[in-house]
């Protein structure tokens, strides 16, 4: 028996393979239809449907190879035992460069230099065709190649940097051992998070992208008066540089406590001429905030990284469970990889049921800036969203209701004329 837990998780992927492309051909099928949903007829230009429905076949038919690949791909590493193979081949690699090789955070770090090496390599076709063929064929695509692989080699760089210390961080932590490990890597966690949170945005961001105050003017005034009447604690409002890179268009706000921050992408001002419906869109933003979303979210999150690690220091010791996938030895970045895939299921479901919490919030968030007077506004910016992102008009419900963690467009101006009726 103890040989059937590699098995059972490469069977439980296939099948959610095969489950989740029967969804990607309903979805395909609802792309094709040559018509816009009734509710959208009137709404949006047959033009704008068209090219949305050219743009979304295109990624459809993307993602159909890119998810067979690696089902094939992962399926291979598992069921041949490729990663206990490349653990041994890593340790000769440490060896090689004169390092100790018995040390496991050296011997962890040269096994994920590899994987890296070998994700970068594995995961490029990819992201170079989906960037400079289908996202420049339907004109979302602005970066340059250099720019594509000078944000490649920092995003690499900056893994260097910070994931060794982590990596080491767990490996002592697990090889210390204590009744309240699962607490421990937890507190780690959560710390890290906010530290993370707390310099991505000043120290890792701006290597990316460009941040600018927002110029002074009626749209800075009218957020302004916006978050200064629901109290919220704005201290710098910015401009990023995403036409760089994209003309897709976006918003989003950060910030611990007194110190909140909103970003509104230069490709959303350009794109809205009406300084309302940009301060609609913040004002969705802002209801995530008031309506106490974001807490939420991160409680949630801290919730399931707890049971999380809890799990797992139930199975770290198992010597069925490694021999099942190869390994004589029990390393404690492996245990947790080998965990991470036996959870797989229950990841689904989690994944399912926060996808059903965040459709709710959107709506709520969606009524909350509706309560503020931006009924129409709002209406108007999610039409020219869904236009200007070219997004899909046509979505299968079952589709949606699996992936999405916003609800499709219908679903929005329907919400929001539906309380417009009961208000009347």
């Amino acid at each position: 028996m103890a040989f059937l837990y590699m098995e059972a998780v490469v069977g439980f992927m296939i099948f959610m393979y095969f489950f989740e492309t029967y969804l990607d051909i309903r979805q395909y099928k609802a792309l094709k239809l040559p018509t816009l949903p009734k509710t959208l007829e009137g709404v949006i230009s047959q033009d704008k449907f068209l090219k949305s429905r050219a743009y979304s076949l295109d990624k459809r038919y993307f993602l159909f190879v890119q998810k067979f690949v690696k089902i094939v791909m992962d399926s291979t590493i598992l069921y041949f035992w490729v990663l206990p193979w490349f653990w041994k081949k890593s340790e000769h690699l440490v060896t090689l460069v004169g390092l100790n090789a018995e040390n496991e955070i050296l011997h962890t770090l040269g096994f994920l230099a590899g994987v890296m090496i070998w994700s970068q390599i594995t995961d490029l076709p990819f992201s170079l065709y989906l960037t400079f063929v289908i996202e420049a064929r339907h004109g979302f695509n602005k970066q340059t190649i250099w720019l594509f692989f000078r944000d490649m080699i920092k995003g690499m760089l900056i893994a260097i940097v910070i994931g060794p210390p982590i990596v080491a961080a767990v490996i002592v932590m697990v090889q210390k051992g204590s009744p309240y490990l699962a607490i421990y890597l937890w507190g780690f966690i959560l710390v890290l998070s906010l530290v993370m949170m707390t310099i991505y945005p000043v120290l890792i961001a701006p290597l990316f992208n460009k941040f600018t105050p927002l110029p002074e003017g009626t749209l800075r005034e009218k957020i302004e008066k916006l978050a200064a009447s629901l109290k919220f604690p704005l201290k710098k409002l910015f401009v990023v540089d995403g036409s760089t890179r994209s003309s897709h268009s976006n918003a989003y706000m950060y910030g611990f406590f007194k110190n909140k921050r909103i970003v509104l992408y230069d490709t959303l001002i350009q794109q809205y001429k009406n300084d309302d419906e940009v301060v609609a869109v913040i004002a969705h933003e802002l209801g995530h905030w008031k309506l106490n979303h974001t807490l939420y979210g991160f409680v949630l999150f801290q919730v399931l990284t707890l049971l999380h690690f809890g799990g797992y220091t139930l199975v770290r010791n198992s010597s069925d469970l490694f021999r099942s996938f190869g390994f004589d030895t029990q390393p404690v970045l492996i245990g947790l990889i080998i965990f991470q895939y036996t959870v797989i299921p229950i990841q689904h479901l989690v994944s399912f049921g926060l996808n059903l919490v965040s459709r709710s919030f959107e709506f709520q968030a969606d009524a909350f800036a509706k309560k503020l007077g931006y009924a129409a506004e709002l209406r108007a910016a999610l039409v020219k969203l869904q236009e200007e992102n070219l997004s899909a008009m046509n979505t299968d419900p079952w589709y949606s209701a699996y992936h999405y963690s916003h609800p499709p467009l219908v679903e929005r101006l329907a919400a929001i004329d539906k309380s417009d009726k009961k208000e009347k």
